[in-house]
């Protein structure tokens, strides 16, 4: 099986980097990118681990670009987790995400539900590469009772329309494209079931998107077809994987959605050309 879009401790995720590799093991996973949020802080241990367990690894990383103040979300393979332009980018990338955690905050705190985020937007502030975010938030809702679960945490308060969402600010799609491009990667839109940008794909295609995340949990059969003929129409690559994050609620385990082989192995052979150009 082949997973390309996990998430560790270092983002929203709920397993270390070290744990994490265990359950792809475990989940008999061969090919595997750990996709933190605007970060790349924990790559370098997972591909270490990875190896460790023969288990291919690829430097991976989901980056938050904004339309008309929506999250849209692209991932980044294959490139230098080291890149001086990209590391900048992402850490004014990770300054936003502090910033609209403690403004989250202060919604709650006037709606009646206040939290201590101070250690998490401590965290966020710390030059430890880490990346904070709204799951964060809900998690805390959990521990204080305000909320079952974080589906209800989104779902009730911090999802759009909201009482406590607050719209982010950040790069436009081209630019993130752009970024992970000078990186030497290659650029996936992720989930774009869920995404609804549909109309948009052509022009970004037309501006150096090179996949599409056909695969993914939230994605039906109806939906792997569509996305996957949009694809072949674009001449886009596609990608995919379970988007795991460890969160019992969710109920996806890593491998829950998987990238067949052969799509796998041109995503690889454009790669392998793309690195010696």
């Amino acid at each position: 099986m082949i997973d390309l879009h996990l998430h560790t401790t270092v983002s929203d995720g709920r397993c270390t980097p070290r744990e994490l590799v265990a359950r792809v093991r475990d989940a008999g996973i061969s090919v595997m990118a750990v996709t933190d949020h605007d970060t790349v802080g924990g790559v370098a241990e997972v591909l270490a681990h990875a190896a460790a367990n023969g288990i291919l690894a690829i430097p991976g990383i989901e980056i938050t670009a904004v339309e008309h103040e929506r999250d849209v979300h692209i991932l980044g393979y294959f490139f230098d987790p080291e890149h001086a332009a990209l590391s900048e980018f992402l850490a004014a990338q990770r300054a936003i995400r502090v910033e609209r955690v403690r403004a989250i905050g202060e919604r709650l705190a006037a709606l009646g539900m206040p939290v201590d985020l101070d250690p998490v937007l401590s965290e966020g502030r710390a030059q430890t590469a880490r990346s904070i975010g709204r799951p964060r938030v809900a998690r805390l809702m959990v521990a204080a009772g305000y909320v079952a679960d974080t589906r209800e945490a989104f779902d009730a308060w911090l999802g759009r329309g909201c009482p406590a969402f607050v719209p982010r600010a950040g790069a436009p799609i081209e630019d993130v494209i752009s970024i992970v491009h000078r990186a030497g990667g290659l650029v996936s839109l992720a989930h774009p079931g869920r995404t609804h940008i549909d109309a948009r794909l052509e022009a970004l295609a037309a501006n150096g998107l090179d996949a599409l995340e056909v695969y993914h949990s939230d994605h039906d059969m109806a939906a792997v077809s569509k996305y996957a003929e949009v694809a072949r129409h674009l001449g886009l690559l596609t990608t995919g994987g379970s988007d795991f994050h460890g969160d019992p609620s969710h109920g996806i385990e890593p491998g829950g959605a998987s990238l067949p082989p052969a799509d796998w192995a041109r995503l690889y052979d454009v790669r392998d050309r793309h690195a010696r150009r």
